[in-house]
């Protein structure tokens, strides 16, 4: 097996250990306190990890659940998670929190409360807030060459932001 081959199985065997030991409380987190719009999405979670229904959640029913979790998304059975699987997981989180976040952005935009957004009220897009930082010529337009540099810019400065490998997230690479 290559180096980069290695490295790529090394890779995936870190990401899906981090994907099971960060499913059930990740899950958790994102639903916040119990109060809210949250509150029935925290207690569904909530029961649906506590097996005995006892009103307390063990290790071994967290165990469980990660396992349970980790095998929904295991499509071929084959005890790993690959690419396709690990995009399904993710494609499905961000289904299942698409509703909440357009209700929120809804809430924060909508200024004349018509329960729409109008292109006023979607405000202005990355590169017309930063024009004038983009524009380095400053000829009034920004050339491919300035878009492609500003890109370039935003992973740097993002990269200084991360702590470690897992970018320095809650949940690492599962939020």
């Amino acid at each position: 097996m290559t180096v980069l081959k290695k490295s790529a199985v090394a890779a995936l065997a870190l990401a899906g250990a981090v994907f099971v030991s960060g499913l059930a409380t990740d899950a958790m987190a994102q639903m916040g306190p119990g109060d809210g719009e949250h509150g029935p999405r925290l207690a569904e979670m909530f029961a649906g990890i506590d097996t005995d229904s006892n009103g307390k959640v063990t290790q071994e029913e967290l165990v469980a659940h990660r396992a349970a979790m980790f095998a929904a998304f295991d499509a071929n059975g084959d005890g790993s998670l690959n690419t396709e699987e690990l995009a399904a997981r993710e494609l499905a989180r961000f289904t299942e929190t698409m509703p909440a976040r357009t209700a929120r952005m809804l809430d924060r935009r909508d200024a004349n409360g018509d329960g729409s957004l109008s292109l006023d009220e979607m405000g202005d897009g990355p590169m017309e807030n930063h024009f004038a930082r983009i524009d380095t010529d400053n000829d009034g337009a920004i050339s491919q060459a300035e878009a492609e540099a500003a890109v370039e810019g935003f992973g740097e400065r993002r990269g200084k932001r991360k702590h470690g490998m897992m970018g320095g997230m809650k949940g690492g690479w599962f939020n």
